[in-house]
């Protein structure tokens, strides 16, 4: 891999847009390098990823303008399926991809970040959809997730008007779930991680599958989606450990329970 760092620390595994000369902006090599690496997790002893950029200033700055400006029409809609068939990729895989957004998030590189299960950022991380004033659309996702997660108002402000915002704005509007200084971003990415890995694997991955194919459909759909999901937790050492314990904890306390005696 020239441009895609991946690590592993216990059950998390840390996958880094490595280009900081061009502020790790996505090219075709780069969303080649990013499929085969999410497609090279070892699933049975990774149970939470972490998505960043390398250096301090950028997490994505957006597609490669310098690849795009030369396309035809028909090269440019294969560029678009290309990145849409990667992000989308992050977005259905099987377990959680956390997002530790460093600087700048603009065009692709917010996109990115919003296939992602969960985004914080840094404090000086800046977001946009500028594509309109390069004379094209998003394309990797941007004119869908953006309104899903902030709103169809602002996000149709945000990629019309092709305006940025910063860290706090993005924190207000949805768009980020916490903001930390960029010392404290990957120590804070790697906790979260952590207590996600922690908990139930089985249980973890129903859970994102039945929240992400529930939002596609109507809720009587999406409830028989989670009562088969619900269903399919059963009979798995997860749950019969998890359940155990619980009961056992449980017995311990009420036995620790001193009757209360009227003297």
């Amino acid at each position: 891999m020239e441009f895609i760092t991946y690590e592993v620390e216990g059950a998390v595994g840390i996958v880094t847009i490595n280009r900081p000369k061009a502020l790790n902006a996505l090219n075709s090599q780069v969303l080649e390098e990013l499929d085969a690496t999410f497609k090279a997790v070892d699933l049975d002893t990774v149970r939470c990823l972490i998505l960043t950029g390398a250096g301090e200033k950028s997490f994505v700055a957006g597609a490669d303008i310098g690849e795009m400006s030369t396309l035809t029409k028909a090269e440019g809609e294969a560029f678009g399926k290309k990145g849409n068939d990667v992000f989308r990729m992050i977005e259905t895989f099987p377990i959680p991809v956390i997002a530790a957004i460093n600087g700048f998030a603009l065009g692709g590189g917010c996109e990115i970040s919003m296939s992602c299960d969960i985004r914080i950022c840094s404090d000086n991380a800046v977001f946009g959809q500028p594509e309109v004033g390069l004379g094209i659309t998003p394309g990797f996702g941007g004119t869908q997730r953006l309104a899903r997660i902030i709103g169809v108002g602002k996000a149709k402000e945000m990629i019309y008007g092709a305006r940025n915002i910063k860290a706090d704005e993005a924190y207000r509007i949805g768009l980020v779930n916490n903001v930390y200084t960029l010392e404290e971003l990957m120590p804070a990415a790697k906790k979260l991680a952590s207590i996600i890995a922690a908990n139930a694997p089985i249980a973890v991955r129903n859970c994102k599958k039945a929240i992400n194919d529930g939002l596609q459909v109507d809720m009587d759909q999406a409830i028989v989606i989670e009562e088969k999901l619900f269903g399919d937790c059963f009979e798995t050492e997860d749950q019969k450990a998890g359940m155990g314990n619980f009961l056992e904890k449980d017995k311990e306390k009420k036995l620790k329970v001193v009757p209360f005696q009227n003297k």
